[in-house]
């Protein structure tokens, strides 16, 4: 049972789930005004429907092209936690003493639990994310073409946190009794294949809607013309306003998928990323629906066809 992490991961979702109840249920009383609580949950173009924003929570910006700090932190860290994975597989290296000890206080597997399959999951889940990590990097650098937004420096050091932590999610699952690898691909399994397949689908959606976002600021030569927002069509832009939110969900599944769908944590992982999407795809929603009069009445949000 991996109680302080479970525990940490239902907080958060459920303190996303209050925000996205609190938003939906002032959104019909005249919109957003300025606060903390409102400078907390948007970032970018939806803080621009705040109106004034006083000086003191200005001064607590920073730039949103820095979320491609959050992705250089990933690959380091998530790829350092699955280059000790793979030794302590495959060459009988034990995870270094305050690996070990930081993944037990955190309710790691003990030495006596079933090995089953749990070495080959957490091996592919780490691979996937850290593949999701360096997609997101490359997207960022090369391009995404990012305006004069801005995130808070709360949600910023949030997010530096939230991928420390989400590797060591994965690894808390494996047993601390590491086995020679050696056989370790013979266990695979039909929900390893499902849960890749889902994985490669989703990334694959989400890149094409990166792409279209960017090609909104530059020119068919690919020069960037413009750092204005417009409609976006094309792919699952069609039906909803947040594809890529929505593809970031579906990614979080396929890795539920690929541990066999018994990993309670990571469920509560999912939760947290429906409901931490959700409500940045209802802002956007928000303020494509006020910025733009023509804007599709048949798309929702974040989930086709339902919200």
């Amino acid at each position: 049972m991996q109680s302080a992490l479970s525990a940490l991961w239902l907080l958060l979702a459920a303190a996303f789930l209050a925000a996205l109840l609190l938003e939906l249920l002032q959104a019909p009383r005249g919109g957003p005004r300025p606060g903390l609580f409102q400078d907390l949950i948007r970032y970018g173009k939806t803080k621009s429907g705040c109106g004034q924003r006083p000086a003191w929570l200005r001064l607590l910006d920073v730039p949103k092209r820095w979320f491609s700090h959050f992705y250089i932190l990933s690959v380091v860290w998530n790829g350092f936690l699955l280059l000790l994975l793979i030794q302590a597989l495959f060459l009988a290296r034990p995870f270094p003493i305050w690996l070990q000890d930081l993944l037990s206080a955190l309710g790691g597997a003990s030495q006596n639990q079933d090995v089953g399959d749990k070495h080959l999951s957490a091996l592919l889940v780490l691979m996937l994310l850290w593949l999701h990590s360096f997609r997101r990097l490359i997207e960022c650098l090369c391009i995404s073409v990012f305006s004069s937004g801005v995130i808070h420096i709360v949600q910023y050091c949030f997010a530096l946190g939230y991928y420390i932590v989400i590797g060591l999610t994965v690894l808390c699952p494996v047993p601390a009794n590491v086995s020679n690898g050696k056989d370790l691909f013979m266990q695979i399994c039909w929900y390893h294949i499902l849960g890749i397949m889902m994985y490669i689908w989703a990334s694959i959606h989400q890149h094409r809607c990166h792409v279209i976002l960017a090609n909104l600021r530059k020119s068919k030569s690919g020069k960037v013309v413009n750092l204005s927002h417009s409609i976006p069509f094309g792919d699952w832009f069609e039906r909803v306003s947040c594809p890529h939110y929505f593809a970031e969900l579906l990614i979080y599944v396929s890795m539920a998928i690929t541990f066999g769908f018994q990993n309670l944590t990571w469920w509560l992982v999912v939760m947290f990323v429906l409901f931490n999407q959700a409500l940045a795809a209802v802002l956007c929603h928000e303020f494509y629906v006020n910025k733009f009069s023509c804007y599709p009445t048949h798309r929702k949000a974040f989930i086709p066809f339902l919200f």
